[in-house]
């Protein structure tokens, strides 16, 4: 099996579910289950091979309500003076799920727009997840909310970015003050740091705890406990058995 990534595979189309073509931006190979190179592990997937690939920006028609929730979206922000071009700077249809990219400039006039306009009423926010990505360099930190609609009965992402050297996004608790626990978590695994929260502390670890345990440059540690003289690694220090 050849496990090099084809060049002609960038940018490389996709059937979707529905049958339509949807395009995927290949950005690279992951290699072994932790990564790092030169190492071995004992998991038994020291060869795995996978495309780390993303679903590319979609093109209209984006099929079914999508294209209503995306039209009044933009029209809602015209109507509060927010450029719709400068606010959403992708939408993604992936899996026959939808997901709205924003600035995280526009990100409290999208979401107040989408809460609030008669044709959207995405009432309902679900949280906030935080996700790394290192190798994105000027957007490695991400925050995706997932938004139901009890009225229309649908449900969107929306999502926005902030680089690791200024790790701030507006915090939605003046929208959905549901997301104040949610902030909380996302600050303290990612350190994604949510302006305007009234009381950003830590929720789960430590107030001292150095570091952000899911950021995916957080040390994989090891297990501080010794069994007949002996300590178990981290995974990604662990010598392979031939």
């Amino acid at each position: 099996m050849n496990d090099e990534l084809n060049p002609a595979d960038a940018g490389s189309a996709a059937i979707g579910p529905t049958g339509t073509r949807r395009d995927r931006d290949v950005r690279g190979v992951a290699r072994g289950l932790f990564g790092p190179p030169g190492t071995g592990d004992t998991s038994g997937f020291g060869g795995l091979v996978a495309r780390i690939e993303f679903p590319a920006a979609a093109e209209r028609p984006y099929g079914g309500w999508f294209d209503e929730v995306v039209d009044e979206l933009r029209a809602g922000l015209t109507a509060r003076g927010v450029d719709p071009d400068a606010a959403i700077s992708r939408v993604i249809v992936d899996r026959e799920e939808l997901t709205l990219v924003v600035a995280r400039s526009g990100l409290l006039a999208a979401a107040a727009t989408l809460r609030d306009e008669p044709q959207l009423r995405f009432e309902l926010c679900l949280g906030v997840n935080g996700v790394h990505y290192p190798e994105q360099r000027g957007q490695e930190l991400h925050a995706v909310y997932p938004l139901r609609s009890i009225t229309h009965n649908r449900l969107i992402r929306l999502e926005t970015t902030a680089p690791d050297a200024d790790p701030r996004i507006p915090s939605l608790m003046g929208v959905y003050p549901t997301n104040d626990w949610h902030e909380r978590e996302t600050f303290d695994f990612f350190g994604i740091v949510f302006t305007g929260h009234p009381s950003l502390t830590r929720i789960e670890m430590p107030d001292d705890w150095e570091g952000h345990p899911q950021r995916k440059d957080y040390p994989l540690g090891g297990i501080p406990v010794e069994y007949k003289g002996a300590t178990v690694p981290p995974p990604d220090e662990r010598r392979a058995y031939r």
